[in-house]
């Protein structure tokens, strides 16, 4: 575990630790779009108690990763590269609003929290370490919703980001790490300059690097 991941992770309930670590598995594929699975099969795939699965479930289901079926099991949701588009059209102008907020309202804590998941974005493209990427990327999206001090959005943006994730993941090219990395620096520098215009264009780039990578 990357020292980011033990700061982000440290304080977190087992209910959110089995979040993360399911909406993990989702993103990489490990758990396949369309597949059925169980509780138990999930709760042995984690580790994890049957509480905070099962509370970690109902929050994907929420979210429109997992279809609970009664009687029939857990079925991850299907992947259709051509659904890319939609979610980045719903994600762009939030995006663009926590990013403008966040370059007005960012405190101390959250430009440590922004700058420490430059620096291991940095580190994970020099490395081609996609985990590492994905755990920065997701600590990105947490302090930016913070630091625009603006709940509602964040909750608006949170489900959308992941779903992102997930496209990306499937959809990368070979230099996808670098350019994705390139992108979001850009838009934690313009954060941390407070640029509240320049952050707003640096979001709206990142959507449109995303959209490259949809079919």
């Amino acid at each position: 575990m990357t020292s980011l991941q033990f700061e982000y992770l440290a304080g977190d309930s087992l209910a959110e630790q089995g979040y993360r670590t399911l909406e993990r598995l989702i993103i990489t594929l490990v758990l396949e779009p369309n597949m059925v699975v169980t509780e138990r099969t999930l709760i042995e795939l984690t580790g994890m108690g049957r509480t905070p699965v099962r509370e970690a479930i109902q929050r994907l289901a929420w979210e429109g990763l997992l279809e609970v079926r009664p009687r029939s099991g857990i079925a991850v949701s299907p992947l259709d590269p051509k659904d890319f588009t939609k979610v980045l059209d719903a994600r762009q102008g939030v995006e663009q609003m926590l990013a403008r907020d966040a370059a007005r309202f960012a405190g101390a804590r959250d430009r440590e929290r922004l700058e420490a998941a430059a620096t291991a974005m940095r580190e994970a493209a020099a490395d081609n370490d996609i985990a590492r990427f994905l755990d920065a990327d997701k600590a990105l999206d947490a302090v930016l919703g913070q630091a625009a001090t603006n709940a509602f959005a964040a909750r608006l943006a949170g489900p959308l980001q992941t779903h992102s994730r997930r496209f990306w993941y499937h959809l990368k090219r070979d230099d996808g790490l670098a350019a994705s990395t390139a992108a979001h620096i850009a838009l934690i520098d313009a954060i941390l300059a407070r640029e509240p215009d320049e952050a707003m264009s640096a979001a709206a780039k990142l959507i449109g690097y995303l959209r490259t990578l949809a079919p």
